[in-house]
């Protein structure tokens, strides 16, 4: 019987793990792969709710996560730890996703040790090395050692052909996040529990039009932060508006918000949520408001317009689709945007109703078996 083939699958934030589980799920249910999972936890907390819900136990645990470290430091300490759980798995294959420095150094060791790097949402680009930042330069350094690129998107793949990459080596498969959201929303549905922790909220707000809220980018930090809590203070000024804020644990977002936006009315600063409660807000939300990759693709998904609180984004196919427009960091132009989209009801449908052009909930399974093909 032939070996099966040992993919390490590295990954190490919550937006990975989400992206990562259903291809994890897929591969370890497929004899002809040995699935080994080694997660950095770059993000500890949020990383472990997603392990949690996908029911998926890490084989190797880094660790890595400390206050206030410079990404210096956070690489040279991926680098090295990676670099010894490949030591020790010996593995056939690994796979990165995305453009985290968990990602990049992930690609990195395993470079220099001359295994296949497998790159999941693959092609994404700016062409902005500062926004978002560092994410931009990242990718960039995975799609220069990758072996296969499954990108998200035909858009994804034009990046990556224009960048001179063998087009025998790109393949579009859809984004897994789809898959991811596709999966979570099943589970609530049979276990309505798992989203419950909402209710109050969803209680006090009964009548109003809630606008969901993610910001966490490095490049809002300061002025951009300063920015978007103006907004959401005017935003809730509306008698028939009222904001779920998950605040994200980085001191440079808490802060702020905190500072500007504790004890108004109409705005609920809330901890970060785990995957069923997020799916749970994207339902329950009119609009999302947000500084995010990930919720650019989720949110379309169930139908929610999406106001992105970036400069650029490397998801263009959203904003040609017409599911999600790029509105800065400007208090003004947030709440104009908002504003459009709560007061015209045409406005509002030409976004919610458009086509999603981020997959159909099948990436994971083409993945799969184009890492079968090219295993032979």
């Amino acid at each position: 019987m032939t070996k099966p083939c040992r993919i390490l699958v590295v990954f190490g934030t919550r937006p990975e793990a989400i992206k990562l589980f259903p291809v994890v799920h897929a591969l370890k249910a497929d004899p002809r792969f040995e699935c080994v999972v080694c997660v950095s936890a770059q993000h500890r907390q949020m990383l472990d709710q997603v392990l949690e819900i996908a029911g998926i136990v890490p084989d190797h645990d880094l660790d890595v996560m400390q206050p206030d470290q410079t990404l210096d430091a956070l690489t040279a300490n991926l680098l090295t730890g990676l670099g010894k759980v490949m030591d020790a798995v010996q593995p056939d294959r690994v796979m990165v996703q995305g453009d985290t420095a968990t990602a990049m150094s992930g690609a990195l060791a395993a470079y220099y040790r001359k295994l296949p790097v497998d790159h999941v949402e693959a092609g994404l680009r700016s062409y902005n090395i500062l926004h978002p930042w560092p994410e931009e330069v990242n990718r960039k350094i995975i799609g220069a050692m990758a072996s296969l690129h499954f990108a998200p998107t035909e858009t994804a793949q034009g990046a990556l052909l224009k960048e001179n990459v063998d087009p025998s080596r790109v393949h579009v498969t859809g984004n897994t996040v789809i898959d991811a959201l596709h999966w979570v929303t099943a589970k609530i549905e049979r276990e309505p529990h798992l989203a419950a922790g909402l209710a109050t909220l969803e209680a006090r707000f009964a009548g109003k039009r809630i606008v969901g809220v993610t910001s966490h980018r490095r490049e809002n930090f300061g002025e951009g932060m300063e920015g978007i809590a103006a907004a959401i203070r005017q935003i809730a000024q509306r008698p028939d508006t009222a904001v779920i804020f998950p605040v994200h644990l980085n001191p440079n977002v808490r802060k702020v918000m905190n500072e500007r936006l504790t004890g108004l009315d109409n705005v609920a600063l809330i901890e970060p949520l785990d995957y069923p409660h997020f799916a749970r807000l994207l339902a329950i939300a009119e609009i999302m408001l947000t500084d995010s990759g990930g919720v650019q693709e989720e949110a379309p998904a169930l139908g929610k317009p999406v106001l992105v609180m970036r400069e650029t984004t490397e998801r263009p196919e959203g904003v040609a689709a017409g599911t999600a427009k790029l509105v800065g960091t400007d208090a003004a132009r947030i709440v104009t945007e908002i504003s459009i989209l709560l007061d015209d009801t045409n406005s509002y449908e030409s976004m919610a109703r458009a086509h999603n052009p981020f997959g159909d909930g099948h990436a994971s399974r083409r993945i799969v078996e184009l890492l079968a093909h090219e295993i032979g």
